[in-house]
């Protein structure tokens, strides 16, 4: 039979226990023996006190008889009154005492006659004295009735006393015997119970004391992090035992999640736990941390494979974005230094068309002065000839070129179109990349902000460029009536004076159409101007917009590179 640590403890106990009460039993009917022992010394005691008072009542009537017989004194009469009243009370009282003693009660019987015998020799004496005399009275006192009746209660309460006493010797005797063996009794089952809790308290320290000793230092070493405990089971199956396997299991259970999280924290999370039950908290909570760790990781590998390619394009994309920007850039210079020649074109075409204004004006006056020479007009009209002819060719090459500007402000608007686009993607590739993206969303947008600066700067060229072809095409209308208007002067003037009116009224209209070349020329120039200024802010805008976009290719690199790094750390999980 196999008992666990309560029912060793409860036995060596009770054991104990019942050895405390057995000596408590016997101390108890011990005291119980010696109270009682000690009631029936008081109860001898007493039975020898009433037989004392009894002879003392008795002497104490007689000698109150014997003073009134001598002296005929009523005086003398009180203390035999009172001996005799307690002498009956004291004989009453002793036999209450003694009816559990039959001899006793025997001797009581036969004292009763006795002392009623000598109450009445008193009662006779006490009589005679007082209705006869002194004489009367000595004569029954020497009949020696009363004498024989006291010898005779002398001699009952004597075997009584004699009794009592011997009774008294006996209880006594009894009372030391059992107080001896209540004190044997006590001194040995003490000794005994306390022997029995030593050995009790030997057996509890050996046995349950010593393996929680050695189980409280495996569960501090525990407690300090140190797993390499062996615990000793040897197979109780006590409460202990029960306590050793436990501790055993969980030594187990740690070591098995200490080489789990080690196994995670090499980077392999392939490792695979087993709770102990359903209620093991922090098996389960292992598990659950496992599972979350290998879809997190899965899922920052796909996002980092999305990121990577993403990243990739992002950089492909920019380096096309600013290899065009830069194509871009040198496009709008070459176009801003085209426009510059346009306009000192149109600016020295202005001023050879006021010149010719100047001319026709002076010629003009000299129609109107007389005809001063004829020569002199058509060496005129040829310089006019040869000036219209070099403003044909200026709003010719004005034209040509307008027409390049137009073709470079629709390559302008179209890379405006693809820088807006490639915005909007990079935008949205930044969002999908979160946080890491932040950088990369601000230089998007900057790439928006300049692709709609260009547009608007383009839209602004365009207008004035239509503007200036507007001034263009007028010019060179004016200038094709004005080279009419020379042609016509000029067969005028070979004519030579078909009619001067007439020759007047052409150089008159010549000097209008002067007039109106030069206010074209003008015009024209302004345009120009306006252009110049146009190109420049969008050669302006195509170097921040080439910085930008190389801005925008470094922040593509970054991103790619972080892609990069993210892909490697997720790679070296293995799930």
């Amino acid at each position: 039979m196999k008992w666990n640590v309560g029912t060793r403890i409860g036995v060596g106990f009770g054991i104990v226990l019942l050895i405390f009460t057995i000596v408590g039993a016997i101390a108890y009917r011990s005291v119980t023996q010696q109270n009682e022992a000690a009631n029936w010394v008081a109860h001898t005691q007493e039975v020898q006190n009433q037989l004392s008072r009894l002879l003392s009542n008795l002497q104490d009537a007689e000698t109150g008889q014997r003073g009134y017989v001598i002296t005929g004194e009523d005086s003398y009469l009180a203390p035999y009154k009172e001996g005799s009243a307690q002498a009956q009370d004291n004989r009453r009282h002793l036999a209450e005492l003694i009816r559990d003693n039959p001899r006793q009660v025997a001797r009581a019987e036969a004292l009763a006659p006795a002392i009623a015998e000598k109450l009445a020799e008193l009662q006779k004496t006490i009589e005679l004295r007082k209705t006869h005399d002194f004489a009367a009275a000595q004569a029954e006192i020497l009949t020696s009735s009363g004498k024989n009746a006291m010898d005779t209660i002398r001699n009952i309460v004597q075997e009584m006393d004699a009794e009592e006493h011997q009774l008294l010797r006996s209880r006594v005797d009894l009372a030391e015997a059992d107080a001896s063996y209540a004190q044997r009794i006590i001194l040995y089952g003490t000794l005994g119970g306390l022997v029995l809790a030593g050995l009790a308290g030997l057996t509890i320290a050996r046995n349950i004391a010593g393996p929680l000793k050695k189980l409280t230092a495996i569960a501090q070493r525990i407690t300090a992090g140190d797993l390499n405990v062996t615990v000793e089971v040897n197979g109780r199956t006590d409460e202990v035992g029960a306590l050793a396997q436990a501790f055993d299991r969980m030594a187990r259970s740690l070591r098995a999640m200490a080489g789990v999280a080690e196994q995670i924290a090499t980077g392999d999370l392939r490792a695979n736990l087993q709770p102990q039950s359903p209620s093991d908290l922090l098996g389960n909570a292992f598990v659950r941390m496992i599972d979350n760790l290998r879809r997190q990781i899965g899922s920052m590998a796909e996002g980092a494979t999305v990121l990577g390619s993403a990243a990739s394009e992002i950089v492909a994309s920019t380096a096309q974005l600013a290899s065009g920007a830069t194509e871009s850039a040198a496009a709008v210079s070459q176009t801003t230094t085209t426009v510059e020649e346009v306009r000192q074109t149109a600016q020295l075409t202005s001023q050879k068309v006021k010149a010719v204004a100047d001319s026709a004006q002076k010629a003009a006056q000299i129609s109107h002065a007389g005809r001063k020479s004829t020569e002199d007009v058509v060496t005129g009209m040829d310089r006019i000839r040869s000036q219209m002819e070099s403003i044909a060719e200026s709003m010719m090459r004005l034209s040509e070129q307008s027409q390049t500007i137009g073709q470079i402000i629709a390559t302008v608007e179209d890379l405006a179109a693809q820088s807006n686009l490639l915005a909007v993607n990079a935008a949205i590739e930044a969002a999908k990349a979160g946080e890491h993206g932040k950088g990369f969303g601000v230089v998007a947008q900057e790439v928006k902000i300049l692709a709609e600066q260009s547009r608007q700067a383009t839209d602004r060229v365009r207008t004035i460029l239509g503007d200036i072809q507007k001034a263009t095409t007028a010019a060179v209308m004016a200038t094709e009536q004005g080279g009419k208007a020379v042609e016509a002067g000029a067969r005028q003037t070979e004519q030579a004076g078909e009619s001067f009116g007439s020759l007047a009224g052409s150089v008159v209209e010549a000097a209008q159409a002067a007039t109106q070349i030069a206010a074209s020329s003008q015009q024209q120039l302004v345009g120009m101007e306006q252009v110049a200024g146009a190109m420049e802010s969008i050669r302006q805008a195509s170097t921040q917009n080439v910085a930008s976009a190389r801005q925008l290719e470094a922040a593509a690199k970054n991103l790619n590179e972080l892609g990069q790094r993210l892909k490697h750390q997720v790679e070296s999980y293995v799930v």
